[in-house]
């Protein structure tokens, strides 16, 4: 690592344990209260905004589209803000707006990045599918996370496939040297995260079992090379950050990597 690299790295270290610090004092509100409100047209202002999908629930391996919301899609946003000078857009002095979209809705085309959490539960009927092929064609970026095991896998890969059919659109392997690693600060080395429920403290990093003790990267990309769709597989990035302030540990150990490739992720989406 370059000496100016390995001082940007110590320093964005040093941002984030001082937020999360003054966090647990209390300076951010408790956002659970937040009511779950769709995005309308209105609420664009040219800032950055978290969008994340709702989706109704199938018959797959997942808990729901509310997972981890609001806070891992507020704190992301905070960090963001901290350590990048995207304009994130505020509904006060220390609460990043964040949105909920539907497919097949005109306020997801407004959104160049969407996240969604536990896929392997999520149901797309046809009409949906072909939004969501419309919007990622049209430049649009979606990051599934947080999906364990090969039922949840199959599964949401049936619905995905609705909307990119695999002869087309094959899913392949991000490697580690791709760009997404390295955006903004170099997350290479970002371990596989469980939520913090399952974590035993040490070096459990898996959620159900030792054979889903490896992270997968997977993407569906354009013609043109540009990842549509990021699939983080058998790893719970939302958990690293909703959960940045319930343990110093836990913080350290997955909260750092895991925003360090949020934020990757946030950039590479905004300009690709």
């Amino acid at each position: 690592m370059r000496p100016r690299v390995a001082v940007a790295a110590t320093a964005i270290v040093l941002i984030l344990a001082a937020s999360v610090a003054l966090a647990q004092r209390g300076r951010m509100r408790n956002p659970y209260g937040r009511p779950a409100e769709y995005a309308t047209m209105d609420d664009f202002d040219g800032g950055f905004q978290f969008c994340r999908l709702v989706f109704r629930q199938g018959n797959g391996d997942g808990a729901g589209w509310g997972v981890d919301w609001p806070r891992a899609d507020m704190n992301l946003s905070i960090r963001l803000s901290e350590i990048t000078r995207v304009p994130v857009s505020m509904e006060g002095p220390e609460e990043p707006k964040t949105l909920l979209v539907r497919l097949n809705t005109p306020e997801m085309f407004h959104c160049p990045f969407i996240m969604m959490t536990e896929p392997g539960g999520a149901y797309i009927d046809e009409a949906e599918a072909r939004s969501l092929r419309e919007y990622l064609l049209k430049g649009g970026f979606l990051w599934a996370d947080d999906f364990w095991g090969e039922y949840a896998w199959d599964y949401w890969e049936s619905m995905l496939r609705r909307a990119l059919p695999s002869g087309s659109y094959p899913i392949v392997d991000v490697p580690r040297d791709h760009l997404i690693f390295q955006q903004v600060l170099n997350a290479r080395e970002v371990p596989q995260i469980p939520g913090i429920g399952y974590w035993d403290g040490a070096d459990r990093t898996w959620e159900r079992s030792p054979r889903e003790s490896k992270a997968y990267y997977r993407a569906i990309n354009d013609a043109n090379g540009r990842i549509m769709v990021l699939m983080t597989f058998d790893t719970d990035f939302g958990d690293s950050y909703e959960r940045e302030t319930a343990n110093p540990l836990y913080f350290q150990k997955f909260s750092v990597p895991g925003y360090a490739f949020g934020i990757n992720v946030i950039i590479h989406a905004m300009t690709h």
